[in-house]
């Protein structure tokens, strides 16, 4: 609850806390065929110090009536002055109101915003062909004030009673179960709601539309149904097989039953997020939530049930419990991301998530390791700065540190102060230090100094391990670690960075293996050992948020014994720290080729995604077209191994990952390699798809598309788009529409780019595949110029929550003379809701020149 003392904030875009509201009766009366809606809220609020006025949070809205109620049913009316500069309103009454309960009574109209923000319309076609609308939400982070007059702050919790007014045929769905339906008598029905939980507004949510519901399915007493567009129930039994169980396990893990009276998933044709946690009713891009596992690949299929997981585990971790204030919005996003790699990897152990958690925690290394970092914690000011928190360091870095903390603590340790955290502060708010006490309390263990060194402070460490004293003595020291940009040098900003770094480090000798856990100090950290070590993994199982530089020594002897001593993950771990250390000049790239040249016989398909990454990058750098001949000939050499060994036909009892790392291999060959032989085969396989989807394993169907862009032309193109168009489930049209950005022909990357703004590619969509553009090695200067010439329409037209992510795809043009364009164009452009992003995207780009100088004769 905020603080009653104060009244007045010294931010104009926060509210003081001399009035506090309880409980929100609120109507909505939809006209999605209009684009508006007209509404009436009454809010129970509690005045806590004298006042003549009420302040909360609206924008956008049109207020057509208010007064104050007293307890006693008196009326007042209010003045109402809005403040569009801070989205804010004031009500205004001619007399003092003194501390007690009143309600504010308010009617008001709005517009569907455009922007797939506040209630907006999303549009899709049925069965039949016609187009069909619906009304949807989307208030996180703060955008319920676009919807109807609030408290629009995450520590302002109450009660909410939600009514809708919707053509009589429409489905509509809210945060609770239903309680009632009755005629209006004009078409329309007044769809009525039970009352919801004590939470935060950005958490409220309905749609309404011509949609469908499946049968709900009881998970420990509490129904489950998918909600979607019709014809597509065929792809809903997955994500209620999903949900049921991640709703058990989370109950169990938590100790803590479900605090909702139901759950719906929706899935939403139009959505600027991939899903959103609003209690009870859970919006989700359709191809988060609708598929075919028959048809989807290992990836796509295991993307549905980490966006499922992670949603529903946010029904404790962000919606019972909820942070202050956005600046702790890590709270919510790093926790849920945790768990959604633990509850993924209970429902599909074979799938072995913690390894290929890797690889986004590669992304946010690499994002940490800039200059311009930030803390996953830092101030949140205004409505774009809490938009801008919601990036890869809040979540994966943040995600990572957990995984550190419960490793080095232990699981049931870590889960006992998660525990007590959460029974302590039900259906309140919390802020980071909460969390780390609770931790601290049920584990004994420095918690708040560990973990506060690696939330407030950006950057993290190079941790280096040599065997000294005759090989009796492991010794483990750190520094700031960083990507050597415009400067050249590797160094980074501040060389006085330290962390006590949670260390779990494996040693063998003798045939002896043995797992330690210690602590790191900024001086450093000896281990006197009983017999010499042969060899010494510095991250075990990779879950330290860190760097590692072996002693060339025990880095020979480290891969020498990889494949039989070292886990997928540790083994993932020197390739990836390897990369890093040529971004940072410290390691150039034919020897970083070579070490490659030793894990050729490598099994493991995420290890293979680091190798294929590194080979990308480097496809990137090499120009002429002979060096590209003997490229492309050394790609095929490295893979021939793997290739030989897996063939190019699945069989019966082989696991998901080996069919995926199949279609890996066979889509780097053919795009990367350039094998003619691939693809041809790359258009039978497709040929085959058509004929019979059934007849080919989906990850040889995926592949096979990204081999036919690369090497595509008009033709293919055209059939990329209609089969798009005829897609019949979502992750079959993203693969084709993704796709379209690869066709390497300047005609066929404008057409790409036209699609983007024409309305052909919607607008969720569309920020994405420029992304994809902007990253193509030949053409994507090419797509910088569209962009920079179409800046205004882009920012017009897509939601702002995406602007900077679509910018990511600036850090490829690394080629000198497009470089210089894109940096003098932000010179004079900003990106308000993204600029510690774009920042980033900006240095990267810095980083990418260097390579690409330092890389360019060694090529």
């Amino acid at each position: 609850m905020p603080d009653p003392t104060s009244s007045i904030t010294d931010n104009p875009y926060r509210l003081g806390s001399d009035v506090i509201p309880s409980h929100y009766d609120l109507t909505i009366a939809p006209d999605a065929e209009a684009g508006t809606f007209t509404g009436s809220v009454v809010i129970d609020v509690e005045v806590v110090s004298p006042t003549g006025e009420l302040v909360c949070n609206a924008a956008d809205l049109d207020i057509t009536e208010a007064v104050v109620a007293t307890a006693d049913g008196t009326t007042l009316p209010a003045t109402v002055t809005p403040h569009p500069d801070t989205e804010r309103v004031t009500f205004a009454v001619a007399t003092t109101l003194q501390p007690g309960r009143y309600q504010l009574q308010v009617t008001f109209a709005g517009r569907l915003d455009d922007r797939l923000r506040g209630v907006y319309r999303s549009t899709f076609t049925d069965p039949q062909g016609a187009e069909q609308h619906l009304v949807v939400t989307q208030f996180e982070a703060t955008d319920a004030r676009r919807a109807f007059p609030c408290w629009d702050e995450p520590a302002f919790k109450a009660t909410f009673a939600i009514t809708l007014v919707v053509p009589e045929d429409h489905v509509a769905v809210s945060n609770a179960s239903q309680i009632s339906r009755t005629p209006a008598g004009d078409g329309r029905d007044e769809v009525c709601f039970a009352t919801t939980m004590k939470m935060s507004t950005y958490l409220v949510a309905f749609v309404a539309g011509p949609l469908e519901v499946t049968e709900p399915v009881e998970a420990n007493g509490v129904p489950v149904r998918v909600v979607h567009p019709p014809g597509k129930s065929h792809l809903t039994p997955y994500a209620i097989e999903v949900a049921t169980f991640c709703l058990d396990w989370f109950a169990a893990y938590y100790d803590i039953d479900y605090p909702g009276d139901k759950l719906d998933l929706v899935a939403i044709p139009d959505f600027a997020f991939g899903a959103m946690e609003n209690l009870g009713c859970v919006t989700f891009r359709e191809v988060l939530l609708l598929v075919d596992p028959n048809e989807a690949t290992q990836p796509e299929l295991q993307n549905v049930t980490d966006v499922i997981a992670h949603e529903l585990a946010h029904m404790w971790f962000g919606d019972l419990v909820t942070m202050d204030w956005w600046e702790g919005i890590w709270l919510n996003e790093a926790f849920a991301t945790f768990m959604e790699m633990a509850a993924t990897d209970a429902f599909r152990p074979d799938w072995d998530r913690w390894t290929s958690f890797g690889v986004a925690r590669t992304a946010a290394l690499d994002v940490d390791a800039l200059r311009c970092t930030r803390p996953v914690e830092f101030p949140v000011i205004s409505p774009d700065d809490a938009e801008a928190m919601f990036d890869i360091l809040t979540y994966e870095k943040g995600a990572a540190v957990l995984r550190m903390l419960e490793q080095w603590l232990g699981p049931d340790a870590f889960r006992a102060g998660i525990r007590h955290y959460l029974s302590d502060h039900a259906y309140a708010n919390t802020t980071t230090s909460d969390l780390f006490d609770a931790l601290e309390s049920s584990t004994g263990q420095p918690v708040r100094r560990i973990a506060e060194s690696w939330i407030h402070q950006g950057g993290y460490p190079l941790v280096t391990v040599d065997l000294v004293n005759e090989g009796r003595t492991l010794r483990f020291g750190q520094q700031p670690f960083g990507f050597a940009g415009d400067r050249g040098d590797g160094a980074p900003v501040d060389d006085s960075r330290s962390w006590p770094v949670p260390l779990i480090f494996t040693q063998g000798g003798g045939g002896v293996v043995s797992v330690e856990r210690n602590l790191i100090e900024p001086d450093g950290l000896d281990v006197q050992l009983v017999e010499p070590a042969e060899w010494v993994v510095a991250n075990t199982e990779g879950t330290g948020f860190y760097r590692v530089a072996y002693a060339p020594d025990l880095l020979s002897a480290l891969i020498t014994h990889a494949r039989s001593e070292l886990s997928p993950i540790e083994r993932y771990g020197i390739v990836d720290d390897a990369w890093a250390s040529v971004l940072a000049d410290r390691l150039d790239v034919v020897s970083m080729l070579d070490l490659l040249g030793q894990f050729t016989a490598e099994r493991d398909v995420t290890v293979w995604q680091r190798i294929v990454g590194v080979l990308g990058s480097v496809n990137h750098l090499v120009e002429p077209a002979d060096a590209r001949q003997s490229w492309e000939l050394e790609v095929g050499r490295l893979l021939a191994d793997a290739t030989g060994h897996l063939g190019w036909e699945h069989t019966a009892d082989e696991s998901d990952r080996t069919r995926h790392l199949r279609g890996v291999l066979f889509s780097t060959l053919g795009t990367i390699g350039a094998d003619p032989n691939v693809r041809v085969m790359a258009h039978d396989i497709h040929d085959r798809v058509l004929a019979d989807p059934s007849r080919v394993d989906p990850s040889m169907a995926a592949a096979a598309v990204a081999v036919i862009a690369a090497a595509g032309g008009q033709a293919d193109f055209d059939a990329f788009v209609t089969r798009m168009s005829a897609a019949t489930t979502p992750q079959d049209e993203m693969r084709y529409l993704n796709a379209l950005a690869d066709f390497d022909h300047p005609v066929l990357m404008d057409r790409v780019l036209d699609m983007c703004l024409d309305g052909t590619v919607r607008t969720q969509n569309a920020p994405y595949l420029m992304r994809r553009c902007l990253a193509h090695r030949t053409l994507g200067d090419r797509a910088w110029s569209f962009v920079s010439t179409h800046w205004q329409a882009i920012n017009d037209r897509f939601p702002s929550n995406s602007i900077a992510r679509m910018l990511a795809g600036v850090a490829q043009l690394d080629r000198p003379e497009t470089a210089s364009l894109v940096f003098a164009f932000f010179e004079t452009t900003e990106v308000p809701q993204g600029d510690q992003i774009l920042a980033q995207h900006l240095e990267r780009l810095e980083v990418n020149l260097a390579l690409r100088n330092r890389a360019t004769g060694q090529l």
